[in-house]
């Protein structure tokens, strides 16, 4: 019986080991908030980034998606006068099967259209244009070497598998190609906003966890208050479940991007 009396003496919580637990969990629920406190504001911090990213790859995006827009309507101005071109070519060779008697000036027509065909080719078809050339099968380097002009854009309308006189911009693949560039850079710029959203949402959860901690040193400074053994004990259990709780929780949010705390002692 003494036996037992003396170990229940050595698990009774007295007034002095009370005192103890509270300043340990004072000091590192002090130490924990001012923790949260710093990476909720690293969190700010990224949001501020990444939003002021997000609106200047946005601008530059809009900017490229403009400029791709009148590419395409110069482009497609260009295919008209091409077209223009090649329809001058077919009637003229279908009045030359119909009227052979005036093949001559169908002929001389014929010319001029090809040279002009070959000239508004060779002109608009620019380093930055080589997929509109591409497109319709007109070999840019073929034709600066070409000897007779306007032979070399007469060969290419007629023997080229059916794809010089078929208008590119029919095709869905080739239009997207001309705002490809602005599409990516509008997607980076979401994915930082997304990002931006990400840490913001994290730094309000952190500045919750704050608010729990203040919760834990409110309760951990009223203990004192209670006179009465059982009510301090009560008040620091109920602060040492809400101290684990949202030291819990605080550790289930992720950590800002490319938060290296070493970093920080590098000047």
């Amino acid at each position: 019986m003494e036996e037992q009396v003396k170990e229940k003496k050595a698990f009774k919580l007295s007034e002095d080991k009370l005192e103890l637990i509270i300043a340990i969990f004072l000091a590192v629920t002090a130490f924990l908030t001012a923790w949260a406190g710093w990476i909720g504001s690293l969190h700010g911090g990224n949001q501020a980034t990444n939003y002021a990213v997000s609106n200047n790859l946005s601008s530059e995006g809009n900017s490229v998606y403009n400029d791709a827009e009148m590419k395409l309507m110069q482009d497609m101005l260009t295919w008209n006068e091409i077209s223009e071109y090649q329809l001058e070519i077919l009637y003229a060779d279908a009045c030359i099967a119909d009227d052979p008697e005036n093949e001559d000036k169908y002929l001389d027509q014929k010319s001029l259209a090809a040279y002009k065909l070959y000239y508004t080719c060779v002109d608009n078809f620019t380093e930055d244009k080589q997929y509109f050339a591409e497109a319709i099968g007109f070999d840019c380097e073929a034709a600066a070497n070409a000897g007779d002009k306007a032979d070399f854009a007469i060969d290419w309308l007629y023997n080229n598998s059916g794809v010089a006189d078929v208008s590119p911009f029919n095709d869905s693949e080739f239009v997207d190609e001309y705002y490809s560039e602005a599409l990516g850079i509008l997607s980076e710029s979401n994915a930082k906003l997304e990002e931006g959203k990400s840490d913001n949402q994290r730094g309000d959860s952190f500045n919750l966890v704050t608010v729990f901690y203040s919760v834990v040193l409110f309760l951990l400074g009223i203990a004192g208050t209670f006179k009465k053994l059982p009510g301090r004990t009560l008040v620091t259990c109920a602060a040492i479940v809400c101290f684990l709780l949202a030291t819990v929780y605080m550790f289930t949010i992720p950590m800002p991007t490319g938060f290296n705390f070493g970093s920080f002692f590098v000047h």
